[in-house]
Order: C-alpha cells, then sequence, then structure tokens
C-alpha cells in the first residue's frame, strides 16, 4: 500500500464530517433518551444511551486519525433535527437517518482510503460494519412485534 497516495486533505475532510456527525449522535442519542416514557422505558433508554457512548468513542477514534494525520479536528457538530413528538417510532426512524448518514461518509472515507491507508481503510471497514448493525437494529425495533421478517 502507498500511504503517499493518499489525499490527506481530503480523507482529514471526510473525518471531521465524521467526528462532527458521531458528536451530534452523542447529543441526539442523550436527548432521546430523555423523551422516551411508557413500559418499554427502560430497555428503550438503555439502547439509546449506549448509542450515545458509542458515538463518543467514534468521535475520539475520529479525532486521533485527523490528528494523526496532521489536521485539526473540528469543532463543529452535525445536524441536531430532533421529532418534536415524544414518539418512539418518530425517535427511532429520526436515528434510522442519522446512521444512514454516517454509514454513508465512512463509505466516502473508504473509497478514498482503498489501497492508500491500511489503517483508514481498516477503520471505515470497521465502523461500516458497526453502523450498518445499527440500522439492522433499528429496523427491527421499527416492526410491529409477530411481524415475520422481510423476504
Amino acid at each position: 500500500m502507498n500511504e503517499k497516495a493518499l489525499d490527506k486533505k481530503a480523507a482529514i475532510g471526510v473525518l471531521n464530517r465524521i467526528l462532527e456527525l458521531e458528536l451530534a449522535g452523542v447529543v441526539r442519542y442523550t436527548q432521546y433518551s430523555f423523551m422516551v416514557f411508557g413500559y418499554t422505558r427502560i430497555p428503550i433508554v438503555s439502547w439509546l444511551r449506549s448509542q450515545a457512548s458509542e458515538s463518543l468513542m467514534h468521535a475520539h477514534e475520529a479525532g486521533e486519525l485527523i490528528t494523526q494525520l496532521g489536521g485539526d479536528p473540528s469543532l463543529g457538530v452535525g445536524p441536531l433535527l430532533s421529532t418534536p413528538r415524544y414518539d418512539i417510532g418518530d425517535i427511532l426512524r429520526e436515528s434510522l437517518e442519522h446512521e444512514e448518514a454516517g454509514i454513508a461518509a465512512y463509505e466516502e472515507l473508504l473509497a478514498l482510503s482503498e489501497g492508500r491507508s491500511i489503517l483508514l481503510e481498516e477503520y471505515a471497514r470497521r465502523l461500516i460494519g458497526d453502523e450498518t448493525k445499527h440500522v439492522g437494529e433499528v429496523h427491527k425495533m421499527l416492526r410491529p412485534p409477530g411481524t415475520p421478517p422481510a423476504a
């Protein structure tokens, strides 16, 4: 692999977008955890807070990679739009959009780093896998109980 062929400026730009998305995830998931009420509150709040913790861990990783490449981590936070309703379905659909935006950013990093930086390539692949699992979990939570899997 030829790390010199990596466009570091472009990689830092994508990593900064990832950093901002992950920081937005920390805020979103924490805020969502306050909005859940009802009989199933405890497991849903626990899941949301674990998502917030994982987003913070992902933000730390992105920031470390940015500085390793010689860049400055962004002080920005990604979009914080949130549902005005306290409906878990709305919260989950909104979190699904957030997770899909994260996958797109990691896929962009993968395309940029493939064959150029094993470190960034493996990082992007791992996070695409993690975020794809989250999307699958959210899709399962959005299905009504007793609904068979889609064919």
